[in-house]
């Protein structure tokens, strides 16, 4: 009774649902807050400290020269100790170029495991490795991320705390600025790679990002190995891991440089894996019920895996103006200068909060990426609930050509949807208050969605068929 005294309930379903979207809202920046506040971790690193390492290098059918320069990058690491492994999992994912990966090897002097059975996708192919190699920690990268020198020297020395499993350095991505879809990936990755990722370590729960890693032998094998029951292997993995007692680092130095997606299907197929994946935890790893993670970390395990629910929340916000437009429906009969008094306040908070806490190098185009993969987390939701399989999908590392327009086919839908919405809304009552403040919510939307839809329709040149593994 008291929340229908404040606000004034319209329709009751579309009250629920905009109750419910704004409890997520307030959800997410609860998490939000607490990964970014201010708190201080105290981690011991001794440079002196240079034990054995196997570098893994993940192969799966990418192109030669892309292998063999991270190889040689590899190679010229600054460190002691250590053996580079190519592992090739080409030949069980049918990849015509698989040997190339073995040509590779012979050329540069390191060892090629090439699988033959198949299983796990990347999980499995790490885990193939680990039974044929001996080094006490391994790192991995990805085929396509080239190490700095200094890669070893800034991450191994952390293992002389006895309870550290895994140290993570950041992603980045060189190609940024080769077109809308790269530099929108790089843009969105940005805020997890610094203040998220940063300030998850202060409370040791830093996740495993599956590449640019350094990991402990014994304490990967503790957890079971690569976790082969999600495709967000990394993920699950850092859990199963946390929950052992194991610690975790973050350093924040760009130690390596990688490839972002440059076309918009390999990016929605790459998004669509780390949501479902996340969504997996969510219902299946509840981070609430797992008994050996502390309360923080339980904190930071669900945010993570619950932001893809957003998906669903961007939905509801954004059909809201719809329901007015054609059935006169609203959740709140309050009018228009109270409920921009209520909602703007806090929305400004929020941007702000993100602009702060990313020394204010936050996008519109981050945003737009956010809220415009809204569909492919609507799609990793229906999958995860049906409990419908999905391949690993390879991320491409080339362009991969033709019209990606029906991507975003929803998108354009509720932008046609908006117009005629407006025109019948108009005809009715003319401009309204109601009939402008629904206007106003909508072109907010569409505005935000823009730069998505764009990326989508960008050209391409290159073209390459990647396969599902």
């Amino acid at each position: 009774m008291c929340v229908v005294a404040v606000f004034p309930v319209g329709n009751i379903p579309l009250f629920v649902l905009l109750v419910a979207s704004e409890v997520f809202h307030v959800w997410q920046v609860f998490g939000f807050i607490h990964t970014v506040w201010a708190r201080k971790r105290t981690k011991q690193f001794d440079a002196r400290f240079q034990p054995h390492v196997a570098v893994f290098i993940t192969v799966c059918g990418e192109p030669e020269d892309i292998i063999e320069s991270t190889v040689l990058a590899a190679k010229k690491m600054n460190y002691p100790n250590f053996a580079i492994y190519i592992l090739n999992d080409g030949k069980v994912a049918n990849r015509d170029n698989w040997q190339e990966a073995e040509q590779i090897a012979r050329r540069q002097g390191v060892t090629c495991i090439t699988r033959t059975v198949p299983g796990g996708a990347k999980a499995g192919n790490i885990n193939h490795a680990m039974a044929q190699t001996h080094e006490p920690y391994i790192v991995v990268f990805d085929a396509d991320h080239e190490p700095k020198k200094h890669f070893l020297q800034e991450t191994v020395g952390y293992f002389i705390d006895e309870k550290v499993a895994f140290v993570q350095s950041p992603q980045f991505y060189k190609n940024a600025d080769v077109n809308q879809v790269a530099g929108g990936s790089w843009e969105q990755q940005a805020l997890f790679f610094g203040p998220l990722l940063k300030g998850k370590d202060t409370v040791n729960s830093t996740f495993m990002c599956g590449t640019n890693m350094v990991l402990r032998r014994v304490a990967l094998e503790e957890a079971g190995g690569m976790s082969e029951q999600s495709i967000a292997e990394d993920f699950l993995t850092s859990l199963l891991i946390h929950e052992k007692k194991w610690k975790s680092v973050y350093v924040d130095k760009v130690l390596a440089e990688g490839l972002a997606p440059e076309d918009f299907l390999s990016y929605y197929k790459q998004q669509f894996r780390w949501a479902r994946g996340s969504l997996e935890i969510l219902f299946s790893y509840n981070p609430l019920f797992r008994r050996g993670l502390t309360f923080a970390q339980k904190i930071q395990y669900l945010s993570s895996s619950s932001y893809y629910v957003s998906g669903i929340i961007v939905l509801i916000n954004a059909l809201l103006p719809l329901s007015y437009f054609f059935f006169e429906l609203k959740p709140l009969t309050i009018n228009t200068m109270t409920l921009a008094l209520i909602f703007l306040p806090y929305i400004f908070v929020i941007l702000y909060t993100l602009q702060l806490t990313s020394n204010f190098t936050y996008t519109f185009r981050a945003l737009s990426f956010s809220l415009g993969s809204s569909t492919i987390y609507m799609k990793a939701l229906w999958a995860t609930i049906t409990r419908r399989q999905n391949a690993f999908a390879v991320t491409s590392k080339t362009r991969v050509g033709g019209n990606h327009g029906k991507l975003v086919a929803p998108h354009l839908v509720y932008i046609g949807l908006v117009f005629a919405g407006v025109a019948w809304g108009v005809m009715r009552e003319g401009l309204s208050a109601s009939m402008v403040s629904n206007i106003a919510w909508a072109i907010i939307y569409i505005a935000a969605f823009a730069p998505f839809i764009s990326a989508a329709f960008e050209k391409q040149k290159e073209e390459k068929v990647e396969v599902a593994v």
